[in-house]
């Protein structure tokens, strides 16, 4: 059986920033186990190519919740990145770290390290941020953050204008001083390419001798000796195979995946593990509870003017925009699908925003089978504002449903499961139609398309928020750390209570979620998790 010093299951956003700074000394040698493949296809690179990878089995885990009573029985379409850069290779690429009080919070619960303060600097480190250093943007780090101000659709400007008609300030940076207000989003891109953090951590660290990654590889079990984790067993290829760890498995396999590895290892809810005959390794109830998600919803509106479905949809629009992306990298196939966005709050009582808004200069209320719609829109103009919660008080969780690693995990949302997510929400959706009926924006709106204007009264917006919210795609907290054993699934340094040699260091391990997208708070926690390692192991 062969043996590395550290062994991480699983390649995505905090993954592949754990191959590279474990790995960079030359100390140490480091195997990185990903179930799915390779990250080296054209619509992975290209940025608004997420659209065909919505769906599509070979990059994407597809999973599904059971149905949720919130959200009107609905069974919601959860995509997760099979390949190497997990999520990151799949994701939007919104870069945004969160506010100032959600890891304020995190420290204050019994986290010493995980305040604000405490993490800027690796928020700075890890970043090369083309807008250019400041108090809050750091240059010179591994991955690039591209500025879309100067590029974004022409249409951004009357929602950034309108948005400041309806009282919210102008943000150039919701990463910097505050986040509150309307603004552009950086985005994880560099030279029209999507910045993975397969890319910009994994692929320089496969580089060097001391580093193996293998693809296709589905951790199936956690080996241990007593209580210490000593080495893993996986599926490659219809074989089962075993590696072993001299000094720590690591686990970054996300907020469903983690959860799942550590139930199926015999680290679990007792109840659970025991009626699926699997032996209780370590019990622990807080393994795959605690989910919590980001749910968000669409107001369509058809527009007087033209917006990128006139690109965007014939055939002839494609050949130009394609022909523009590949000859220049630039266009509208070099950004993501949202334009512009923003942070408000739905109570002026709230200490910080607790929504997120989110500007599409295309529609697509017209579905296709197979595919999420970007790459062909709706025949008419068309534009939508989103929005989401940011810190929603319902929990769920994610539990397995037998002893097969192969079958997927029983995912149960709960969206909208609290009077107060409700009630936000409807506070939200009012505010989206105050954003759309102020000056900037009425005078090119011709109808509003969805909900359409019927719906008014607070029982029929609710019903229809129910019907047409869904994920937003940033699951956290189901292996949440904090001090607590009895509450909590890791300590403060990610190494999970009552077993020794084992971590988890993902976005699993958020105390609570932040405010606005989880992508670049995970690479920061691959980053920060693995400052912790190398400390404990100098």
């Amino acid at each position: 059986m062969q043996t590395y010093d550290f062994i991480i299951v699983g390649s995505g956003s905090a993954g592949s920033v754990l191959a590279d700074k474990l790995s960079a000394s030359g100390r140490f040698s480091v195997l990185v186990l990903e179930a799915g493949g390779s990250d080296r296809r054209f619509y992975v690179q290209m940025p608004l190519g997420y659209g065909k990878t919505f769906f599509d089995p070979a990059v994407n885990w597809n999973y599904k919740t059971e149905a949720d009573p919130g959200l009107a029985g609905n069974v919601d379409h959860w995509p997760r990145g099979k390949l190497l850069g997990g999520s990151s290779s799949i994701n939007a690429m919104v870069w945004i770290r969160g506010a100032r009080e959600d890891f304020d919070d995190w420290r204050d619960a019994g986290n010493p390290g995980w305040g604000y303060d405490d993490l800027l600097p690796a928020f700075k480190a890890l970043e090369d941020n083309e807008a250019g250093a400041d108090r809050w943007r750091g240059t010179g780090g591994p991955l690039h953050i591209s500025e879309t101000t100067n590029a974004v659709h022409p249409l951004t400007r009357r929602y950034l204008a309108a948005g400041q008609q309806a009282g919210l300030p102008l943000n150039p940076d919701f990463n910097g001083a505050a986040q509150e207000g309307v603004g552009t989003y950086q985005i994880s891109t560099k030279n029209g390419r999507r910045m993975s953090a397969a890319r910009a951590f994994l692929r320089p660290a496969m580089k060097r001798g001391n580093v193996r990654v293998e693809t296709n590889a589905l951790a199936s079990k956690i080996l241990f000796e007593g209580k210490r984790a000593v080495g893993v067993e996986y599926l490659q290829n219809g074989r089962t195979k075993t590696v072993r760890a001299g000094r720590e498995i690591i686990l970054s396999a996300g907020s469903i995946n983690s959860p799942q590895l550590l139930q199926l290892s015999g680290v679990g809810p007792s109840a659970l593990l025991q009626g699926l005959g699997i032996p209780v390794m370590h019990a622990n109830e807080n393994v795959g509870a605690n989910l919590q998600d980001h749910v968000g919803i669409n107001y369509t509106f058809k527009g007087k003017v033209p917006t990128l479905n006139q690109i965007l949809r014939p055939w002839w629009g494609k050949l130009l925009v394609g022909m523009q992306y590949i000859l220049t990298r630039s266009g509208p196939l070099s950004l993501s699908m949202n334009h512009g966005g923003g942070f408000f709050r739905t109570d002026p009582a709230f200490s910080r925003p607790n929504m997120q808004l989110y500007f599409q200069a295309f529609s697509t209320v017209i579905p296709r089978s197979g595919e999420r719609p970007i790459l062909t829109p709706d025949p008419w103009p068309g534009f939508s504002i989103g929005l989401s919660n940011c810190r929603p008080s319902s929990r769920g969780e994610i539990m397995i449903r037998s002893s097969n690693p192969l079958d997927y995990p029983k995912i149960v949302a709960n969206a909208y499961s609290t009077n107060a997510d409700v009630e936000e929400m409807l506070a939200a959706v009012k505010f989206v139609r105050k954003i759309a009926s102020m000056p900037a924006m009425a005078e090119i709106i011709k109808e509003e398309v969805l909900p359409g204007p019927s719906i008014q009264s607070d029982a029929d917006l609710i019903t229809d928020f129910r019907k047409r919210s869904g994920t937003v795609y940033h699951p956290v907290s189901t292996c949440r750390m904090g001090p607590d054993p009895t509450r909590a699934v890791v300590d403060p340094r990610l190494k999970v209570h009552g077993i020794e040699g084992l971590r988890v260091i993902d976005a699993s391990i958020f105390p609570d979620n932040i405010t606005g997208n989880t992508n670049a708070a995970s690479v920061m926690t691959g980053w920060k998790g693995a400052e912790l390692v190398l400390e404990d192991h100098k």
